[in-house]
């Protein structure tokens, strides 16, 4: 017979932590898979910041979602900073936040190669 167990104990043992070293397969099995977890609630996140970014380049420049992306990836790679940093930045810029220091002179110099909207 299966004895009683409080929902606190139920809790606890569904929330502990495998230990890192353990041989048993299972642990190393939800191990992997809470880091997985992890890394796709924080991908998930970070996507829709950066999809608003890209919005608001298209908006503001005669570009199409590729070249947006693009140039996120140029402004990051430019400035040393995560991607996902910068469009976080560059949305909270619309509410009139600071952008990081180099964001703004590498984002004027990647805009000033941009053709702009009446050229060909």
């Amino acid at each position: 017979m299966q004895q009683a167990i409080t929902v606190s104990e139920a809790r606890r043992r569904l929330t502990a932590v495998p230990e890192a070293e353990s041989t048993d397969p299972l642990a190393a099995e939800v191990l992997e898979l809470r880091a997985l977890n992890e890394q796709l609630s924080r991908a998930m996140a970070s996507r829709a910041v950066i999809d608003q970014a890209r919005g608001m380049l298209m908006v503001l420049t005669p570009c199409s979602s590729e070249q947006a992306w693009v140039l996120l990836v140029e402004l990051s790679q430019r400035s040393n900073v995560k991607l996902r940093l910068v469009a976080a930045a560059l949305v909270a810029a619309a509410d009139n936040k600071p952008l990081p220091e180099r964001v703004p002179r590498e984002l004027r110099a990647l805009l000033r190669r941009l053709p702009s909207a009446g050229s060909p």
